[in-house]
């Protein structure tokens, strides 16, 4: 009984009180800034999507779902982009993946000193300018690039032959996709063979497991949950990205956020611009639902 009077004395409400508006003051700003910085963009952009809201004299300006209907249905050149910039997103995750993992790997457990000293000389070079290293490709892979003339200087092709599919494709747009995010990608791998227990890596070598055994048995499994957050970082901004393609891209390497800068920005056509982003957003989200719940699964059933 004194515990229940306790409760509900007075003071003890008003102490609840108190602490609800603490903590509705504490979510006050990070609310405020989401609701004016996402929640009501991406509602301004589902409105002009559909028709609702038109600032253009080319916009229809009647509620419809006719732009819908012409990205999804068959033969939509813009959802042809999105499965290219796909296919090209998923191969350049995989790739990444593959060249971070050594990477983590040799420093996690293979460096005893000094190896922050080595994950930070690799990341320091990434911390200038995207667009100056970007443009740094251009000048390597160029018809009159850095690469082509060593090929030229060595006679193993003529200066009037140069490689031309370096530049300009799907090549380069992987290429330096791949450069950019690799050290990047090596971070959440490093932080995940990082926080292995040695012992068991110990226990599989002493109950007579070879290296690749335990590797293949031990150490991979449990170091699935940084492989597929890594996975994930890269693969959710390549989808939309549009700065890469446009830099070194050229025709063939356009891909799903060039066809959405260009209608917002040059062909002022909104009402469309809107329907590729909104879909990419819901694919994005829907991506990030489903891996973010199977990581939180493994990071339990591995911890």
């Amino acid at each position: 009984m004194a515990t229940l009077e306790g409760a509900g004395s007075p003071v003890a409400v008003r102490a609840r009180r108190g602490g609800g508006r603490s903590t509705l003051g504490l979510l006050s700003g990070p609310l405020v800034w989401v609701v004016l910085f996402f929640v009501i963009p991406v509602g301004f952009i589902a409105a002009y999507s559909v028709g609702a809201v038109s600032l253009f004299p080319t916009d229809s300006g009647v509620l419809s779902l006719q732009d819908w209907g012409h990205f999804l249905g068959g033969g939509s050149i813009y959802l042809g982009l999105f499965w290219k910039s796909i296919r090209i997103s998923l191969t350049v995750s995989l790739v990444v993946v593959l060249l971070a993992y050594p990477v983590g790997y040799y420093l996690a457990l293979c460096v005893r000193r000094r190896k922050y000293v080595l994950l930070l000389l690799i990341i320091a070079p990434f911390l200038t300018s995207f667009l100056l290293r970007v443009l740094a490709w251009k000048v390597i892979l160029g018809e009159q690039g850095v690469l082509n003339s060593f090929l030229s200087w060595s006679h193993v092709r003529s200066p009037d032959d140069p490689i031309t599919w370096l530049l300009y494709g799907q090549f380069a747009v992987m290429l330096v996709l791949a450069y950019v995010w690799v050290p990047f990608v090596a971070l959440p791998i490093f932080v995940s063979l990082e926080n292995l227990d040695r012992s068991v890596l110990e226990a599989a070598g002493d109950l007579g497991a070879s290296r690749w055994r335990t590797f293949v048995r031990v150490t991979l499994p449990l170091s699935l949950p940084g492989v597929l957050a890594a996975f994930l970082f890269v693969f959710i901004p390549t989808i939309g990205e549009f700065v890469t393609p446009l830099l070194v891209g050229g025709p063939s390497g356009y891909m799903f956020g060039n066809a959405i800068n260009n209608l917002f920005t040059g062909a002022l056509d909104w009402q469309t611009g809107s329907v590729l982003a909104l879909f990419m957003l819901t694919v994005v989200a829907g991506l990030m639902a489903l891996f973010g719940r199977f990581l939180q699964v493994r990071s339990v059933a591995t911890g």
